[in-house]
């Protein structure tokens, strides 16, 4: 029987009021991007001209001085006073919850990870990525309110899942911010270096990892390793393949506020977590998996699924409706 740590009332009160601050904050951030730069009139050839300077400094006339450019920019500058003074409240009252997660310990994820994961939304490359693998327990138990058994949890590493069909965008935004995927880690925390033996690998001076996978194609005949690196900026990641990388990007996602040790809280973006142990389960039985993985696959592929049916039995109707089959898996444990 698999056994659990329930966060008790005052713990669960904090985290469901946690979350609903930070997905407000989240909302404040994204309005922000959206009035970053300057709107500012310029004399020009004897007349007047409204000018946009966005936020890597590329300018755009808007035309003359008129009626609809006066309002134009009347409504642009209220806006952005009115963000940036709800976000600055926001902001401040984060970290008024941010003491309080710690205070209770209503967080267990590892704050490097809660760090690279809002680094990440900043930069605004979150969407192309899903975290999987044993850090993605985080997600399924603070959405459960309880914690799994640390045996089950633990790990030095990260694995992030790329979503190869979207590399073009991807590649768009970091071309307009300059930077790598590694710079991001980095501003992070800078002694953030390459593997100099795994290309896929960076790891920081306590030893953490973030590893990058990536899919194989769909036609399983090329397999192929065809070397991609995210961007052409000298000593990037390349991600690797991973086997199950096809099967996880085409899976349903899970969404859920995660909260670090410190108290700080980030989004994680990963996949259902009966999917998670679905898949997890088909690992442990794969002749090329390594022993000691392939016991810990299954053990988390169990827990998972009692997780699921003893505290979020609604995930196991949503999964219902979308596959007949599902109720069946989450059956078996």
């Amino acid at each position: 029987m698999n056994s659990f740590y329930e966060l008790n009332e005052q713990q669960k009160r904090q985290l469901i009021d946690a979350e609903m601050l930070f997905s407000a904050l989240e909302q404040a951030e994204a309005e922000a991007i959206r009035h970053r730069g300057s709107m500012f009139w310029r004399e020009q050839d004897g007349g007047r001209y409204l000018i946009s300077l966005s936020a890597h400094s590329r300018q755009r006339s808007h035309g003359p001085a008129s009626p609809e450019n006066e309002l134009k920019y009347e409504r642009f500058t209220t806006r952005k006073t009115e963000v940036e003074a709800r976000l600055k409240t926001l902001r401040g009252k984060a970290e008024e919850y941010r003491r309080m997660n710690k205070a209770l310990r209503v967080g267990r994820t590892p704050d490097i990870l809660i760090e690279v994961l809002n680094a990440m939304m900043r930069y605004g490359v979150s969407e192309h990525f899903l975290v999987v693998g044993t850090h993605a327990l985080f997600a399924y138990e603070t959405a459960a309110g309880v914690r799994l058994p640390s045996d089950v949890m633990a790990t030095q590493d990260a694995d992030l899942l790329f979503d190869t069909a979207r590399k073009a965008a991807f590649m768009e935004v970091m071309k307009d911010r300059k930077m790598s995927f590694l710079g991001i880690l980095k501003k992070v925390d800078k002694t953030f270096e390459r593997d100099e033996l795994d290309n896929s690998t960076a790891r920081n001076a306590s030893g953490y990892e973030i590893d990058l996978i990536r899919r194989f194609p769909p036609d399983p005949e090329d397999t192929s390793e065809h070397p991609l690196q995210l961007t052409p900026e000298e000593g990037d990641l390349w991600p690797v393949r991973a086997s199950m990388g096809q099967k996880l990007l085409s899976v349903p996602r899970f969404d859920q506020v995660v909260v670090g040790v410190n108290g700080a809280m980030a989004r994680m973006r990963t996949v259902h977590p009966l999917d998670f142990a679905r898949i997890k389960r088909q690992l442990s039985k794969d002749i090329n998996r390594e022993p000691l993985k392939k016991a810990k696959d299954l053990a988390q592929a169990d827990m998972v699924e009692t997780l699921v049916r003893e505290y979020l039995p609604h995930l196991a109707k949503d999964m219902a409706n979308d596959s007949a089959g599902s109720e069946a898996t989450i059956g078996k444990a």
